[in-house]
Order: structure tokens, then C-alpha cells, then sequence
């Protein structure tokens, strides 16, 4: 009995090591998406989403449909570590440099609207409203899972995903004038 044990154990490892790839082949793209509208930054989004696989590899889920699940709030909870850290550095490098005089002429310049221009316009909104905006129309998640998944009320969801897509609004409709 003690090998017909061994056997299962090792045909569960390998199911759960195909399932796993079969998670990163459907679902990479999208949640590097995910982290990237978060963070503003394809690079740092890469290394999240890389690290989340890495804990959910490590991970032995009590049903493996929830995996995506999972891997959708490790690499959200790690977006906000990573803002905040960021966030901390981005204060202490102010007060330890000097800003440059003004803007060259090639950063003036108004590029057409692109996908950069949006992770900008996102970067200006407070961290949460960014959170529930991509939550709610990136990922297309329902208020309550996005309420469940941050940990706010549903109402929560309602206020900062209305506030979060006026500002949005705001800063696109300043870029035009």
C-alpha cells in the first residue's frame, strides 16, 4: 500500500504542476496587466506577477479553481507593498535631491493618446481609487468581488470607483485643452 501511495502522491504533484502552467499559460498576460495599470510600470508588474506564481506554486489550495483567484489577490496585495514602498523612497529621495530647473523640450512635446498616457492619468489617483477603477474595468470584476478582494464595503467600491473615474476623466479632458 505504501507504494500505491507514493504513486498517487506523484501523480497529484504532476496535476498540479500541469494545472500551474496551464494557470500561467491562460493568465500571465492578464495579471501582468493587472500589476502594470497598478504600479505604472511594465518592469516592477513582471516581477510581481513572476513572485505571485512563485507563491502559488508553493501553495497547496484546497480547490484549484480558486487558483486564479488567488493569484488575482497576491498580486494585488503585492502591487499595494510595492506602492507603498515606493511611496516611502519616493518621500526620502525628495528631501535628499535637488529638483531640475524645468522640463526639456522633448518631455513637453504632446504624444498622441497611447496606453502610456493612461498609466499616467492612473498614477495621479490615490492608490485605493486606482485599485477599484482597474479592478472594476480592467480585470471587469463585480463590486462585491472587488469589495471582497480589497477588504472595503461594497459602497466603498461605489464611492471610490465614481470618484476614481471623474478625476480619470479630468486629467484626460486637461491634456486635451
Amino acid at each position: 500500500m505504501g507504494v500505491r501511495h507514493s504513486t498517487r502522491q506523484t501523480e497529484t504533484d504532476a496535476a498540479a504542476e500541469v494545472d500551474l502552467a496551464e494557470v500561467y499559460v491562460a493568465h500571465y498576460r492578464q495579471m501582468v496587466g493587472l500589476a502594470a495599470f497598478l504600479l505604472g510600470s511594465a518592469l516592477e508588474a513582471e516581477d510581481v506577477v513572476q513572485d505571485a506564481f512563485v507563491k502559488l506554486a508553493g501553495r497547496r489550495l484546497n480547490d484549484p479553481d480558486n487558483a486564479v483567484a488567488y493569484l488575482r489577490r497576491t498580486v494585488v496585495n503585492a502591487c499595494k507593498d510595492t506602492a507603498r514602498r515606493r511611496t516611502v523612497a519616493d518621500k526620502h529621495a525628495r528631501t535628499l535631491t535637488v529638483p531640475r530647473p524645468g522640463a526639456g523640450a522633448d518631455e513637453l512635446a504632446e504624444p498622441a493618446f497611447d496606453r502610456a498616457e493612461l498609466v499616467v492619468a492612473l498614477r495621479k489617483l490615490s492608490p485605493r481609487r486606482r485599485q477599484v477603477v482597474v479592478l472594476r474595468h480592467y480585470c471587469d470584476l463585480g463590486e462585491a468581488a472587488v469589495a471582497e478582494l480589497l477588504g472595503i464595503s461594497v459602497g466603498a467600491v461605489k464611492s471610490l470607483a465614481s470618484r476614481g473615474l471623474a478625476e480619470l476623466a479630468q486629467t484626460m479632458e486637461a491634456r486635451d485643452e
